[in-house]
């Protein structure tokens, strides 16, 4: 999997909280605080759409981006690429498992009591 850039996560970040989708001005505008010129914003973009991440609207004008995946799914993908490099995976799971918090686990516990691999 591609990897994120803190820019490009931040971009990232603001197209996942608009699932209508963001122009390029719009998203310069979302991230004002950032103080960063449209030709940045362009750049970025142009790199997340071809690292699979964003889908460029081109039936209107200006084009409207759209995020390819939810965060969720993002998160869930690297997590089990970090997974996939771990030699001992149950050592690894074991450990994330005494790290989360009681809710979390509870809810762990009620997927696989469901027999439920995904949600």
């Amino acid at each position: 999997m591609e990897t994120l850039g803190e820019l490009e996560r931040t971009v990232m970040n603001a197209l996942w909280n608009d699932a209508d989708g963001l122009t390029a001005a719009q998203l310069r505008d979302a991230l004002a605080d950032r103080d960063l010129a449209l030709t940045t914003v362009h750049t970025v973009l142009t790199r997340l759409e071809k690292k699979g991440f964003v889908h460029r609207d081109r039936g209107m004008r200006p084009h409207k981006y759209l995020a390819t995946t939810s965060r969720e799914d993002h998160v869930a993908e690297l997590m089990s690429e970090v997974l996939a490099q771990a030699p001992d995976r149950q050592a690894v799971l074991a450990r994330f498992l005494g790290s989360v918090s009681e809710s979390d686990t509870a809810f762990i516990g009620s997927l696989l009591g469901s027999g439920s691999r995904r949600h």
